[in-house]
């Protein structure tokens, strides 16, 4: 049975030992007040939740989601659906969104370590609610004031999820060959046609609606990736309540065409979507639309880092148990376990260096994807331009490589 406490003390200690993240916040207007307690008892809670809803439901993730052909929907795993209310009752989905659209406004670092904790015990489950977070902060920063008023109370409060979608079957990473067309409408939207796949989370049953971020073409568009634009596209058209409430209306012609087959994560429901003259709104300046995406990429570098940090953290609490439970041959000093007829793996040098080599890498690991948060912190709240702009370029040139160091 897989095991799992969360690391809580190494996790002070890089934030306030090693990073000191309360004099770094008393210089930030938005964090001034956070103090160590406070933030302590988040991640105390947060690892509650991880160790007592995630965990239990990981198993069950195996099982993988389920395509419905009637109607082209995602069924996922058992669990999931219950786990995710919890989560959104708890409030947790708003953890650090902006308090101008209902969020709780906590700095970075501390949502960082929640991912980690997430990853830690149930990756598949923690895409869903991690990529509506990166369609949040992609709106959030090239959204208009309208999109921003419509979507993000609705992301941040995990109504609603949202998803990226680049890929296409014909091009990868090379998005400047993309196909999807967006035909520009008189009351001033777009018809989006196409098809895109590896689209996690593109599909399920978890919230009432999903905010998809795509990237299209338009008719007169330039060759490349100087000619792509960025699109808002709702699995369901939003409709006004009434009394400043906002549901969900007429559904979007946006489906799912199938279930990707892949190794791993069978509990994210890795997608093929097909639009066929959905409505979707222009997000940011036309032909601006892969520069609006680096803010959700960019998010998902980094939080991809972070998953390797909380499989690698895992991994390494259930190796260091077996270690102390499986018996085979003699310490190499004496018998450390005289009754019993062998000793614990781990009292041989090799299974040490092994376990000791595991550890370096969560704990460093560790250090590194919250020094990044904390500059993530620094380029959004900090007073000071000059502190603003340092933390800037150290993000640029740092996300790729917690990206690719922390997943090899």
């Amino acid at each position: 049975m897989t095991i799992y406490r969360p690391p809580l003390r190494d996790m002070q200690f890089v934030m306030h030992e090693l990073l000191k993240v309360e004099e770094q916040y008393k210089a930030m207007p938005s964090h001034a007040e956070l103090d160590a307690d406070t933030l302590d008892q988040v991640l105390e809670e947060a690892g509650k939740f991880c160790a007592d809803v995630l965990l239990p439901i990981y198993q069950s993730g195996d099982d993988g989601c389920v395509y419905n052909v009637a109607d082209k929907s995602v069924t996922t795993p058992t669990g999931f659906k219950e786990a995710y209310r919890q989560f959104c009752d708890g409030g947790w989905p708003s953890l650090s969104a902006l308090p101008e659209y209902g969020g709780q406004g906590l700095p970075h670092v501390l949502q960082i370590a929640f991912y980690e904790m997430q990853y830690s015990t149930n990756q598949a489950w923690a895409m869903y609610p991690g990529l509506a977070h990166g369609a949040y902060s992609c709106l959030a920063v090239h959204g208009t004031d309208a999109q921003k008023k419509l979507y993000l109370p609705k992301i941040g409060s995990g109504v609603w999820l949202g998803t990226m979608c680049l890929t296409e079957a014909h091009c990868g990473t090379d998005l400047g060959m993309l196909r999807t067309k967006a035909e520009p409408q008189a009351d001033g939207s777009y018809k989006i046609t196409g098809s895109k796949i590896f689209i996690s989370g593109g599909e399920n049953d978890l919230a009432e609606n999903i905010v998809h971020l795509v990237l299209a073409r338009l008719p007169d568009a330039p060759a490349g990736s100087k000619g792509i634009s960025l699109f808002v596209v709702p699995k369901f058209l939003p409709k006004d309540d009434g009394d400043g409430k906002v549901g969900v209306g007429e559904r979007n012609p946006i489906f799912c065409g199938a279930i990707e087959h892949k190794m791993g994560i069978h509990g994210n429901a890795t997608c093929q979507l097909n639009l066929d003259g959905a409505a979707g709104w222009l997000v940011g300046a036309a032909n601006k639309g892969l520069a609006a995406m680096f803010v959700m990429m960019n998010g998902a570098r980094l939080t991809v880092g972070i998953q390797g940090l909380g499989i690698t953290e895992a991994a390494y609490q259930n190796a260091a148990t077996y270690a102390k439970e499986r018996i085979q041959g003699r310490s190499l000093s004496g018998v450390k376990s005289p009754d019993q007829p062998a000793d614990p793996i781990i009292v041989h040098p090799d299974v040490r260096k092994m376990l000791l080599t595991a550890r370096a890498y969560a704990e460093g690991g560790r250090a590194f994807g919250l020094w990044v948060a904390l500059q993530s912190d620094l380029q959004y709240a900090h007073p000071d331009e000059g502190v603003r702009k340092d933390a800037e370029d150290m993000m640029a040139l740092m996300t790729p490589v917690v990206k690719a160091f922390m997943t090899d």
